[in-house]
């Protein structure tokens, strides 16, 4: 028994090895590019403001920069289990140029963007690249000493690292070199977590910007609360005029019957039936009101059976992995709950898509929720719309929200919301 779970550890650190070595391979071949490019295009951006066609085009390059960096927070989260806390400033998207630019230029986290971008096409790619240099450069070397030298030294001569390879013996050096790469494997995880930190340490707000954060939670508060007003006004005008007025008409039908009962027993007979009617659409409404307000399943189940009961009632093809532990606050739950839902809808008016995926999941105290379709993309957090809303509403419990949705799709929603 000891045996096999001394074999079954060995399975699972190799697992998290050669996973950290794709992982921060495919990480490394963006992020040279991407940040490259999103440095490039900001000092250019800039560069044209005094001539007037940075006015236009800086709001799409800093969106796109911050689009970039929200991103790389969402991978921080999954990948490294790092949370890097998003608190930018909000542009209304119907401002002129000139408000948009320089409102986003006042923000101190465009800036903190600005000084993340260079350092992670430095340090970030290299740190980024290390976890699969220890493991699959070795890989080489050790093909190197078994025979591959030789149609490379016949191509004249191959530097592995900083072994010549020329001959069996030089071939067998970088075989050995090899080998003592491969001896720092296991560094692989811990050098992307490293990654992950030095993103956080120059991306993440620091404690000379807890005013801002201040301002950002106070302001998706007072979103919440008049989303809470909205809401309030909704259920009280479906009451008014669902339920409410055929409780009323039920009222009015049985106080006719009570006239019609000795005279006109037949019409009587008919008014009962339909006040009998009008009582079981009446039941109707509320639950359905009620269900709108807080699902019975939710509050029974938990958010797991309450997403599959949401899913199972799309017209669309669904899948849902749940891995969750203990349950998280019912506030969260609910807003988890609608959040989904919202994406959900989105998906299946707009996206055309004819399969979804549904992954709920907690990691070290936070509630992460991925839905992914095949539909054709194009999907952004714009004012008025619906992930706009779910923005807004995950922001009142300090969560974030993170959307990837290329032209010709898939579309990825991530959302990450504090447990408690």
């Amino acid at each position: 028994m000891s045996m096999q779970t001394r074999s079954g550890d060995i399975g699972t650190r190799a697992r998290a090895i050669g996973l950290a070595a794709v992982r921060g391979f495919g990480l490394a071949l963006v992020t040279l590019p991407g940040a490259l490019l999103g440095f490039v295009l900001t000092v250019v951006s800039l560069a044209l403001v005094p001539i007037g066609i940075g006015l236009v085009t800086t709001p799409w390059v800093l969106t796109g920069v911050r689009a970039f960096a929200d991103w790389r927070r969402v991978l921080a989260a999954e990948w490294g289990g790092v949370r890097i806390p998003s608190a930018y400033r909000p542009v209304p998207r119907d401002a002129n140029p000139w408000t948009r630019t320089f409102g986003l230029l006042r923000d101190p986290a465009t800036w903190r963007d600005l000084r993340w971008l260079p350092v992670d096409m430095t340090a970030g790619f290299v740190t980024a690249l290390l976890p699969a240099v220890f493991v699959l450069y070795p890989l080489e070397g050790l093909a190197v000493a078994a025979g591959l030298w030789r149609p490379l030294a016949a191509s004249g001569g191959y530097w592995y690292g900083f072994v010549r390879v020329a001959d069996q013996s030089s071939a067998l050096a970088a075989g050995a070199l090899g080998i003592a790469l491969l001896a720092l494997a296991p560094l692989a995880p811990r050098l992307l977590t490293v990654h992950f930190r030095l993103t956080r340490t120059v991306l993440g707000a620091g404690q000379g910007e807890l005013a801002e954060r201040v301002r950002v939670l106070t302001e998706t508060r007072r979103d919440a609360v008049d989303t809470s007003a909205a809401e309030l006004r909704r259920i009280e005008r479906d009451l008014h005029d669902g339920a409410q007025a055929r409780l009323v008409a039920m009222g009015m039908d049985l106080g006719t019957i009570e006239v019609l009962l000795d005279k006109d027993p037949a019409q009587a007979k008919r008014l009962l039936a339909q006040a009998r009617q009008s009582s079981v659409d009446a039941l109707t409404e509320l639950r359905d009101l009620v269900r709108g307000i807080h699902p019975p399943v939710l509050a029974e189940r938990g958010l797991g059976d309450a997403v599959r009961a949401l899913a199972l009632r799309l017209p669309v093809a669904t899948e849902v992995s749940v891995e969750l532990g203990e349950r998280a606050d019912a506030p969260v739950e609910s807003a988890a709950y609608f959040a989904v839902s919202e994406v959900l809808t989105n998906a299946v008016k707009h996206a055309d898509a004819d399969r979804i995926w549904i992954d709920l999941h907690q990691v070290e105290g936070m509630l992460r929720i991925t839905v992914t379709d095949n539909g054709r993309g194009g999907a952004v957090v714009a004012a008025g719309s619906g992930l706009a809303g779910v923005e807004r509403r995950l922001g009142t419990f300090d969560g974030v929200l993170a959307v990837s949705s290329p032209a010709g799709g898939p579309t990825m929603v991530t959302m990450e919301i504090p447990c408690v």
